[in-house]
């Protein structure tokens, strides 16, 4: 059980977005053959890979998170002691979670109104609330991941490690 916790911790996101990925651009090579080939197209095409793409953006999102991979300017972070790199990075941590804390309230009444009215989508005839959840589940993987991130830094800051990084993307 231990072994399949970490490893969905590891790689949730990961296989998450392989299998939107892997949708999007299955549905969107189907439709460009059936425009191009049969000059015919449908409407549920065009709403699996626009509902693909927004989740893919939310759930990458949080990937981006998990990673330290999101956009930032580290120049300074050179200059500091490590010491000072991990509050920098906890204070930042913190000031996205409650941004995120924010987002993620002000989702959650988009879905509830879609919820109480019963919109569906105009192609698939699916209720909204599948589509619309893509972004409170993206703040939450983002809220659960920033969590982590912020245990990890403060278990370092006290161990005197240095502090997690993330990958470099140019080195």
């Amino acid at each position: 059980m231990q072994n399949l916790l970490s490893n969905l911790n590891k790689n949730a996101e990961r296989w998450a977005l392989l299998v939107f990925y892997v949708m999007l651009v299955l549905t969107m090579a189907i439709e460009v053959i059936r425009r191009e080939v049969f000059s015919y197209s449908s409407i549920w095409g065009e709403e699996i890979v626009r509902y693909s793409f927004i989740y893919l953006a939310w759930i990458g999102a949080a990937a981006a998170v998990k990673e330290r991979g999101h956009i930032r300017i580290d120049v300074v972070m050179h200059y500091l002691s490590p010491r000072l790199q991990a509050l920098l990075y906890i204070f930042g941590d913190l000031v996205m979670f409650a941004v995120a804390l924010v987002a993620l309230y002000w989702s959650f009444e988009t879905v509830a109104v879609s919820w109480k009215f019963g919109s569906v989508s105009h192609g698939l005839r699916i209720s909204m609330v599948w589509f619309l959840t893509a972004v409170p589940l993206g703040f939450g993987l983002m809220i659960f991941r920033l969590f982590q991130s912020f245990l990890r830094d403060v278990h370092n800051l006290r161990t005197g490690r240095p502090v997690y990084e993330g990958d470099k993307l140019f080195d």
